[in-house]
């Protein structure tokens, strides 16, 4: 009897901390076959591992877990990237992303497994989790160590987040004095046009020169940035470059350009 009831009382606690993980970690219900690094794993694990960056370029350049290599996930030839990497290695395989709900890493540790690559896993708590913990073993803008207070919030994100109403509004009432960027890469642009058409201008958030180009070119003219990208999640890493640049007359569209189309969507409903 008490035997039963202790059985009880354990997988009734496994079913509880498998839902409150699977909570915290939605990303782990959708891809289980992806096996997992958690942050203290990969932090004891650390000169046993090759870590990859399946962010983009941009996102690596500004802040990346200490000796990662970078593999953007949706490069075109990502599968063989990473079999080449298997030849010259037999450690074990770390991916990881931005953090909790960006699921490259899982997508990385699936591709990985679906071309036989093994030996393969996702750090799915993320980057910014790392790098308040970890900053030892952070960098930042080319800087390692770093100063975790360096590390932007998301409340001075938000201070700069406006709804697509908003953004759409501003862009047709102040046309004059806004200068209006699309980030997506073409892979989530779909296609060569914008929402903005004639009035926006496109640059991958990968083509780093061109873009700073654009940011110092609004600057000089004294003109208010408004830059969206496809999920509202890239525009924090570029607003690194935006604060570094001294800017502060700038904004973000929420949740980008889903946000933009779900508005529409639902305005017509």
């Amino acid at each position: 009897m008490r035997f039963s009831l202790l059985i009880s009382l354990v997988a009734l606690l496994f079913s509880s901390w498998a839902h409150a993980n699977s909570d915290e970690f939605p990303g782990r219900k959708e891809f289980p076959e992806v096996k997992i690094y958690t942050k203290d794993h990969l932090k004891s694990n650390f000169g046993d591992v090759l870590i990859i960056d399946t962010r983009s370029n941009y996102e690596f350049e500004t802040i990346h877990i200490n000796t990662a290599i970078n593999i953007p996930v949706s490069d075109k030839d990502f599968v063989q990237q990473i079999q080449k990497v298997r030849q010259t290695t037999q450690k074990a395989i770390v991916f990881y992303c931005n953090g909790r709900t960006c699921y490259k890493s899982y997508k990385a540790t699936k591709a990985a497994l679906k071309s036989h690559v093994r030996n393969v896993y996702a750090y799915d708590a993320g980057m910014f989790e790392w790098a308040k913990t970890y900053p030892e073993l952070t960098t930042l803008l080319g800087k390692t160590p770093i100063n975790p207070n360096d590390l932007l919030s998301k409340k001075t994100l938000k201070a700069h987040m406006i709804t697509p109403h908003k953004f759409t509004s501003m862009a047709y009432e102040q046309n004059d004095a806004t200068q209006i960027i699309d980030i997506r890469d073409l892979s989530q642009r779909a296609s060569s046009v914008g929402y903005f058409v004639g009035m926006e201008h496109w640059v991958s958030i990968n083509r780093k020169a061109k873009l700073k180009k654009l940011i110092r070119k609004a600057k000089k003219n004294n003109k208010t940035l408004l830059i969206y990208d496809a999920v509202g999640k890239q525009v924090r890493w570029l607003q690194y470059t935006l604060e570094q640049e001294n800017l502060d007359n700038y904004f973000f569209m929420e949740k980008g350009a889903r946000g933009f189309f779900n508005e529409i969507i639902n305005a017509k409903r």
